[in-house]
């Protein structure tokens, strides 16, 4: 079995006594890690191993059994210091029943009941989250949201993920599809782009990274004037335009440059419909899609003219209040996040009742108490329909 093995600075100091560990794990269409988090929110190692999803669920389950039981003796952990797992998927789900439900990249996995099934074969208590949500709550606990009362993350790929968090708790709503972001319409005319979900005008088709290839390849098809001409031909290489978009915007060319700029004012956009909708304290970007991050000048022009757009288009006690960053973890963020939940789940469960009342209550700012509507008797004494 192919492994990539990472230690992590937490991972080769002495381990402390009496420290709880939790195992996260980010399951995604090509690969799944299995990362193991001290209780501080510190990785010790994570192990990447191909999902071979064509293989069914079962197969990857013991395969993920067998990185957890190599993870313990390398690290001569104990498993009696395992206080449970966090496990992350892409949707549709059932949180509560845990069970995979369409998983758009797993086909064969449908109507999977995928959290028991790794409880029942490794032995630890499971936590089944949305891959998206695990992502904006390992920023939360361990990464560029830390100290937030609010974050939500944009993750900018082949699709738009987002995660919400709010007061420590993930927001995944009644159907456990909150926070399908990337589907908030930003476009009502007829010539709206199409989303790969088969609709018209949502943010994903506008500024994820298949939004911008296909924007690309329109206007380089369109004969402007591009040093993109003498590097794109087809859709073909789809996988290598952001790459390519960000070397000739970096060397200055102008339509590179608009298209980036364009993306920016188009998640602006879909960001003023979010706040208005779940008024965080705090947003964050990340993905392979971010020009470069705060690392170049290209990346820090990107944010600025997201931030500079969305200001310009919300409440001014919004935008006074609201920071709008980078997110921190990168590709880290899924593994830690899904251990973090396990750790809020576990250490929720086995809190008193009435501490679990003091949270209740302190979690929800204070409201005035509004008036009862009296429902007022028909004249006729019939009852109302």
């Amino acid at each position: 079995m192919t492994v990539k093995k990472t230690i992590y600075p937490a991972g080769s100091v002495n381990k402390r006594h009496g420290m709880t560990y939790y195992f996260g794990i980010d399951l995604g269409g090509t690969s799944i890690k299995v990362g193991l988090v001290n209780n501080d929110g510190e990785p010790i190692c994570l192990y990447t191993i191909p999902t071979r999803g064509e293989r069914g669920p079962e197969e990857a389950i013991v395969r993920i059994n067998s990185i957890i039981e190599r993870v313990l003796a390398d690290t001569l952990i104990d498993r009696s210091s395992i206080a449970g797992i966090g496990l992350a998927t892409p949707g549709t789900m059932n949180i509560p029943k845990g069970m995979l439900l369409s998983p758009s990249n797993l086909p064969s996995w449908k109507n999977f009941p995928i959290r028991d099934r790794l409880r029942d074969v490794c032995g630890f208590p499971v936590t089944f989250v949305h891959d998206a949500s695990a992502a904006a709550y390992g920023e939360y606990w361990h990464g560029a949201a830390q100290g937030e009362e609010g974050v939500i993350t944009i993750t900018l790929g082949t699709g738009i993920g987002c995660g919400i968090v709010l007061r420590g708790e993930v927001w995944d709503g009644i159907h456990c599809h909150g926070g399908e972001c990337g589907h908030i319409i930003i476009d009502m005319s007829p010539t709206a782009r199409w989303c790969n979900c088969g609709q018209q005008g949502h943010l994903e088709a506008y500024a994820s990274a298949t939004g911008v290839v296909k924007r690309t390849l329109e206007m380089v098809h369109a004969g402007l004037n591009t040093s993109l001409s003498q590097r794109i031909y087809s859709i073909e290489q789809q996988l290598e335009i952001p790459k390519i978009l960000f070397e000739e915007a970096s060397g200055g060319d102008a339509l590179s440059l608009r298209i980036i700029d364009d993306t920016a004012f188009y998640l602006a956009l879909g960001l003023v419909s979010i706040v208005n909708t779940v008024d965080p304290s705090c947003i964050l970007i990340g993905g392979a899609m971010t020009f470069g991050g705060k690392d170049t000048e290209l990346g820090r022009n990107f944010l600025q003219t997201i931030d500079r757009q969305f200001r310009q288009r919300t409440f001014s006690y919004l935008a006074e209040r609201i920071r709008i960053d980078y997110a921190q973890l990168g590709s880290d963020a899924g593994f830690i996040g899904a251990a973090g939940l396990a750790k809020h789940e576990n250490e929720t469960k086995t809190m008193p009742e009435q501490s679990l009342s003091s949270i209740k209550r302190v979690s929800a700012k204070p409201t005035k108490p509004t008036k009862q509507t009296k429902h007022r008797k028909p004249k006729n004494g019939k009852k109302a329909q």
